[in-house]
């Protein structure tokens, strides 16, 4: 064990076995990803079936598709490069795309925001 009380892992000969704990918190991380990829691109098709007073519906329900399907995307490139450094015993690289996330869905909420108060006007 470690000093900070995590399990290392242990090695035989050429396998190491890895704490089963990491790997399905990893696969629920994915699973996180894979839910707000899926509710973006639900949004998304909302917007195109249901926006007919909206001016630009095509333009915004394309954006969160595109949004959602990038979320999905980003979550399965961080699940397999977290499996593989996680079987190496080693730590995931620092990724930035929850922050690309955070920052488009907060971008598209405020240019959403203006539309509907500048069609509102």
């Amino acid at each position: 064990m470690s000093t900070d009380g995590t399990p290392e892992p242990r090695s035989h000969h050429d396998r190491i076995d890895v704490d089963t704990r990491f790997l399905l918190a990893n696969e629920r991380t994915l699973l996180a990803w894979v839910r707000t990829g899926l509710s973006l691109i639900a949004v998304g098709l909302a917007i195109l079936q249901f926006g007919t007073g909206l001016q630009v519906r095509t333009e915004a329900g394309a954006l969160f598709l595109l949004l959602g399907s990038a979320a999905a995307f980003a979550g399965w490139r961080r699940y397999a490069a977290a499996d593989a450094a996680i079987r190496r015993g080693s730590l995931p690289e620092h990724g930035r795309a929850p922050q690309a996330l955070a920052l488009g869905i907060a971008a598209l909420g405020l240019v959403m925001l203006v539309v509907l108060v500048v069609t509102q006007s």
